[in-house]
């Protein structure tokens, strides 16, 4: 594995990490390599690459770390998380710019708190799966490099489970939890350490802390806009799994809705629907109000600050609306506007007392088929009229996808894969890269029948 490896990250003060190599395993095999994102990162492998990725071999260049970050887990302190089940091998210099290169499930670190520190197929090919999609649909994301078996079984509580380690790529792996952690130990230096890189990071252009925030806030304002405009629920959206750049992390108990059901949770943790789907923007003020308050020991005036900052976290109701009703008046084919906000809540409303699908609904409006799925509603007639009159189909085929990851896909997925067939995975991996066409096999487009639908989504861990 040949790469231009810059470390940025691991110069840093060293109490932001550990220095951690991956656990060998027993016998590295391939699964699957995303052959144009190396190619684009400048990554040359050769036919051992199974080594590199399941961290039998480190690369020449990279210098392995583990980082150190805390976090609210719904809503509740914990002081110490970091990377439990992670190594960062490095950053790459590349076309994409500067570039993470991570291991997952690659063995025990200094935060593995009791844990393997390993991941099996499920979790592996579910991110490998719904990252490239989220990739493929234009939201910012990690993205999969490779995945590997590793020859061994982990035990789980199904029982022992073959398995994996991805390697995925990000702009950077800063959290809002690595800003908590150094805050809550009162490290000033690397504090300042850590919003000196996530400006070099992510917002160049930056010059004080103020903008930092503002930065941070206006990014995930439209991040959250953009699941919602897909119907995403990512499930668990702890500060640890809240990026400061504005990149979707941490592909857990993560799902696509299938009916639109607004408050549809999948996790199976979450039994207080607190990372429902309607609830991510509140979720997401929130997050970044634990950023606010996690950049106060840096201010020389704390109690002007604290207002200033107060005041830049409010802004994300009204930076987020405007998003949401910029996404939500391109699916219907319309400018935003007043107008177009009454047609979007209206026809959502029709969309979850008739029980339509919600990839489907907006996908038929480019054919001006709708009423297929919300026609029997007796409001309908009413809202089709109006906006039938000034909404332009022509490029809706290019903003409403055919397709998503579906969850009972998914799952088929991975069951075929632990049994040892990867064709499913590969052939729905394909579709997924062109998620605005129709693909030939229609099965991938098709809601869950009856005895499909997939209630509850698991972490993996």
């Amino acid at each position: 594995m040949h790469a231009t490896w810059n470390n940025s990250y691991a110069l840093l003060p060293e109490q932001m990490f550990a220095r951690q190599t991956p656990t060998p395993v027993k016998a590295p095999a391939s699964l699957v390599l995303n052959t144009e994102l190396a190619e684009a990162l400048g990554i040359t492998f050769d036919e051992n690459w199974p080594e590199f990725i399941a961290g039998n071999q480190v690369p020449e260049g990279a210098y392995p770390i583990a980082q150190a970050y805390a976090g609210h887990q719904f809503g509740h302190w914990n002081p110490q998380l970091g990377d439990g089940r992670a190594v960062l091998l490095g950053e790459v210099l590349s076309d994409l710019g500067r570039v993470d290169i991570q291991l997952k499930g690659s063995g025990r670190t200094p935060w593995s708190r009791g844990g393997d520190g390993r991941a099996w197929y499920g979790p592996v090919l579910r991110e490998y799966l719904i990252s490239e999609s989220m990739h493929a649909l234009g939201i910012p994301t990690t993205r999969a490099l490779a995945a590997a078996a590793t020859g061994e079984n982990i035990q789980r509580e199904p029982g022992p489970l073959p398995g994996a380690v991805i390697c995925r790529t990000a702009s950077s792996h800063i959290r809002v939890g690595t800003f908590q952690y150094f805050a809550s130990r009162d490290d000033i230096e690397a504090l300042q350490a850590l919003l000196d890189h996530a400006i070099f990071r992510h917002y160049p252009d930056v010059k004080n802390t103020e903008d930092f925030l503002k930065a941070s806030v206006s990014a995930q304002a439209h991040l959250i806009a953009q699941w919602m405009g897909v119907g995403f629920i990512h499930g668990v959206m702890n500060t640890d799994n809240s990026h400061v750049g504005g990149i979707t992390i941490d592909y857990g108990p993560c799902a696509f809705m299938d009916d639109y059901v607004p408050a549809k949770v999948f996790s199976s943790i979450d039994r207080q629907g607190r990372y429902g789907y309607n609830n991510q923007p509140n979720l997401a003020a929130w997050n970044m109000a634990q950023l606010a308050t996690a950049l106060l020991p840096l201010a020389n005036d704390t109690d002007a600050a604290i207002e200033q900052y107060t005041n830049i976290v409010q802004e994300f109701s009204d930076l987020f609306k405007e998003e949401y009703t910029k996404i939500f008046s391109q699916k219907i084919g319309l400018k935003p506007s007043s107008e177009s906000a009454i047609l979007i809540k209206k026809m959502l409303e029709m969309m979850e007392q008739t029980g339509a699908d919600f990839t489907q609904s907006f996908r038929a409006l480019g054919s001006d088929e709708i009423s297929l799925h919300i026609g029997e509603h007796p409001e309908f007639r009413s809202w089709h009229d109006t906006w039938s009159q000034t909404a332009n189909l022509e490029n809706l085929n290019q903003i409403n996808p055919a397709l998503i990851a579906r969850n009972h896909t998914v799952e088929s997925m991975i069951t075929k894969s632990v049994a040892g067939d990867m064709q499913l995975f590969h052939d729905f991996h394909m579709a997924l890269k062109s998620p605005f066409v129709t693909p030939q096999n229609l099965d991938f487009t098709a809601a869950p029948k009856a005895n499909e639908v997939i209630h509850q989504t698991f972490c993996g861990t």
